[in-house]
Formats: C-alpha cells, sequence, structure tokens
C-alpha cells in the first residue's frame, strides 16, 4: 500500500492544476475577445445607410441545467443588404426580428458589428416616392 497509493496523489497534484489553468485561460480569452470586440466597435463611427432585409434566420441553443431540466435559448439574425451591395448579419432582439420582414426597406443603423436599429420606410410612401 505503500508507493502504489501515492501516485495517485502525485497525478492530481499536477494534472488538476494543469486542467484548472487551462479552463481560466479559455475563460480568460473569451472575456477578452468581447472586450476587445466592444472597443473596436466603439471606435467606429455610426453608420446610417440606406437597406433592405434580405434574409432572417433563429439559432436555437439548449442547455441543460441541474434543477430545472433543460432551458432552451433562441437567438434572432437579420441579414441586410446595404447600398454598396454588401451584406451583413447582425443579432437583434426577438421584438425587431418580429417587427422585420424580407424585402422591407429602411435605413439602417450600426457600428461596427453592433447593430443599433432599423428604422423601416413605410410602403405607402415609398410607392408615392417612386410615381
Amino acid at each position: 500500500m505503500g508507493f502504489e497509493s501515492l501516485w495517485m496523489f502525485d497525478w492530481l497534484g499536477t494534472v488538476l492544476p494543469v486542467f484548472f489553468v487551462v479552463v481560466l485561460g479559455i475563460v480568460v480569452l473569451s472575456a477578452g475577445r468581447e472586450v476587445m470586440e466592444w472597443s473596436r466597435n466603439k471606435r467606429q463611427p455610426v453608420l446610417t445607410v440606406g437597406s433592405r432585409i434580405t434574409a432572417r434566420r433563429t439559432h436555437l441553443q439548449q442547455r441543460r441545467q441541474e434543477e430545472q431540466g433543460t432551458r432552451t435559448y433562441t437567438f434572432y439574425y437579420v441579414t441586410f443588404e446595404v447600398e454598396s451591395g454588401d451584406r451583413m448579419e447582425f443579432k437583434v432582439s426577438g421584438e425587431e426580428y418580429g417587427q422585420c420582414a424580407e424585402g422591407d426597406e429602411g435605413r439602417l443603423t450600426f457600428q461596427g458589428t453592433r447593430y443599433i436599429g432599423f428604422q423601416r420606410l413605410n410602403r405607402y410612401s415609398l410607392e408615392q416616392v417612386k410615381m
């Protein structure tokens, strides 16, 4: 029982701290990436451009929790085509998503990769402008 039982304590003494450092590193890198993206967006100008909604999509994610069971999260995305022909996809709230329809035209406001808002042009006023 002497030598055979000691190897387990040596293994826990080296592997467990390494595992902890790796997990902590992943958390720090993820948080750092979010802070860098926020900082990059903050330096960008707020732009408002004419655009058209070309697509909408949702992404469902399920997480299992101990006491509550499975919890489902829904993420909403809208793709805009701007005047230059470029397409940009933004994560939006469920309320914004519900108000958007493919083909809607309006003014998209964003800052870097951060969605700020979309102001739809009234279809009635669009028909008057085209005449």
